[in-house]
């Protein structure tokens, strides 16, 4: 399981106490909180192994967990019917459909019992936000999900890949998401399930979702209506190098239907190591309350759109206030592999300036599945036939 955008589940923003902030206090919290779950070291300088990075999660991790217990209730229980049993699941015949997972509706609910894999917590996404549940017709269990939200504003290798200023992003990141949460749960991750939930972000049910639901959106920050369509999704490794998305490519079956990738995640570098993951929303809504004794500007920025933009202004503001260095806090030297995915023939020189409409293949899910299982479900059942033997009481050994 993966996700790109590590920043927690967030609460109501508007829940920020009355009562004045102990600075003093503030400060040892920070201070010790990061030292417990391992950041209590200058900047490291690379990228750090998978174990240490969960290690460091770890905190954040078990308190979205308990949270989303706590929301599901008995659910938790009743949704573990959705997974299936590995003799349940034959790899030559997976039929992946998408399903849309909506607030306060089952489906939402059954995508975040399934978030209680992750390694990393799940972010409730920023500003425009799609979430899929991916289910195997054949046996109506579930094969895994993914998320597509607003990406960051500033996010240099993008950036430098399409040949971006700033003008340039302003005008067209709104054909940009980024998919913050995509993976597969067992036994389908034991197959390299993955794989395929990855490469159905690039389907065109997906972008005929996007448009759908998109295609008259204001900019956040142009405040220009723009007709918005799905050029481009961005993707960033929770845990360092990943092995689901490197040298994820899948071609045409035949010679007839040309050398065009059928799906493709291209590497284009890494993150700088700097966010704000590592803070609690406890610890967040107080340093927010500093900035509102103060009278901040930043205190009230969290309209739609704002995003981890806001969030890491007020840290940085907040961390200053109270006398720590935000360079050093924020610096937490975990970098990420950052890949992009082109949804359209032409997402680079759409993006770039260079064509004015986008040129999409219309490939379907039922056409990238065939792919996938041709390419690695069915090699991989064969040689790893152990996942025949997953049972779906082991899904809360894994949590």
């Amino acid at each position: 399981m993966s996700n790109s955008n590590q920043n927690g589940a967030f609460a109501d923003p508007e829940a920020v106490d009355t009562v004045p902030i102990d600075r003093d206090l503030l400060r040892r919290d920070i201070q010790n909180h990061l030292s417990m779950i391992g950041l209590n070291r200058d900047h490291p300088g690379g990228i750090l192994c998978k174990d240490t990075v969960r290690h460091i999660h770890r905190f954040h991790r078990k308190t979205a967990q308990d949270r989303i217990r706590r929301a599901l209730g008995n659910k938790v229980e009743r949704f573990l019917e959705e997974i299936a049993n590995g003799d349940e699941v034959y790899p030559e015949n997976v039929q992946p459909e998408l399903v849309e997972a909506r607030s306060g509706t089952r489906t939402g609910d059954l995508f975040r019992f399934a978030t209680l894999l992750w390694s990393i917590p799940v972010s409730q996404g920023y500003g425009r936000r799609l979430r899929f549940l991916v289910k195997d017709r054949t046996n109506d269990k579930l094969i895994g999900l993914f998320a597509l939200g607003d990406p960051v504003f500033n996010l240099r290798v993008r950036d430098e890949w399409i040949g971006w200023n700033q003008a340039d992003r302003r005008e067209r990141l709104v054909n940009v998401m980024d998919a913050y949460v995509v993976g597969a749960v067992p036994p389908y991750a034991n197959l390299l399930g993955g794989k395929l939930v990855t490469s159905i972000i690039a389907s065109d049910e997906v972008a005929r979702t996007f448009e759908e639901r998109y295609s008259n959106s204001i900019g956040k920050i142009s405040g220009e209506k723009k007709r918005a369509r799905l050029a481009l999704v961005t993707v960033t490794s929770a845990l360092g190098r990943s092995s689901m998305y490197n040298k994820l490519k899948l071609m045409p079956s035949t010679p007839e239907q040309g050398d065009t990738p059928v799906v493709e995640l291209r590497r284009i570098g890494e993150t700088a190591g700097y966010g704000h993951f590592q803070f609690t929303e406890d610890l967040f809504t107080q340093l927010r309350q500093v900035l509102r004794e103060e009278g901040h500007r930043y205190t009230n920025g969290h309209q739609m759109g704002d995003g981890p933009n806001w969030r890491i202004r007020v840290v940085r503001a907040g961390l200053e206030t109270i006398g720590l260095d935000p360079d050093r806090i924020l610096r937490h030297g975990i970098k990420r592999e950052v890949y992009v995915m082109p949804i359209a023939r032409n997402a680079q020189d759409f993006l770039a300036g260079n064509d004015m409409e986008l040129v999409f293949d219309h490939r379907s899910v039922e056409e990238i599945s065939a792919l996938v299982r041709d390419r690695w479900m069915i090699p991989r059942a064969k040689r790893k036939p152990e996942y025949l033997q997953f049972r779906r009481r082991e899904f809360f050994e894994r949590v």
